[in-house]
């Protein structure tokens, strides 16, 4: 955070999460990524980098120095496609965040967060039903605007429901449809 902007990251294994540090130096998670994912592009627009990313498991990601994609973008058909398309996605996952803090109950929250995760691995080629969290459920619940202990109550809830089943950091989704319900 506030290093000087050079180079992207795109991750090739491992998971990240990126926070922001506030000036009192409370720690706010505001995203989640993982293989495929590219770090640092926050960077690009005011020169310097607005939030720290933070490994949550052994983690392999590339160096790219941005002028040097920007020579390579130009000579590989579609490069620069496939990055603006990847852009876009971190702006609708921006503002599906925005929406899902400001408008959502809790509960809500968790399913939304749950149900996106699902959507993520199944585009990556994993199973959308099984998943392995490697975040802690405080930063879940940063993430969600909540309190940990809201989170550890809902994540209750929904098992009771026979909707997901989490046990350590694995998460099976029982019943996806029921998620959605209670989205609306």
């Amino acid at each position: 955070m506030g290093d000087a902007f050079s180079r992207i990251y795109p991750i090739c294994s491992g998971s990240f999460k990126n926070e922001l540090v506030q000036a009192d130096g409370r720690e706010q998670v505001i995203g989640f990524y993982m293989p495929g994912d590219i770090l640092g592009i926050d960077g690009i627009g005011e020169g310097h980098y607005a939030c720290n990313a933070v490994a949550l498991e052994d983690c392999d990601v590339c160096m790219i120095s941005f002028s040097e994609f920007g020579n390579i973008s130009r000579e590989v058909r579609g490069l620069q496609h496939s990055f603006h398309q990847l852009m876009s996605r971190e702006m609708v996952r921006d503002k599906d965040l925005m929406l899902l803090l400001g408008s959502m109950r809790a509960v809500e929250r968790l399913a939304a967060f749950l149900l996106t995760l699902s959507q993520r691995f199944e585009a990556k080629g994993y199973s959308a039903s099984e998943f392995n969290l490697r975040m802690q459920r405080r930063d879940v619940a940063s993430f969600l605007g909540l309190t940990l202990e809201t989170v550890s109550r809902l994540i209750s809830k929904l098992q009771g429901d026979s909707l997901i089943r989490v046990r350590h950091k694995h998460v099976r989704i029982l019943d996806a449809a029921g998620l959605r319900s209670i989205i609306g």
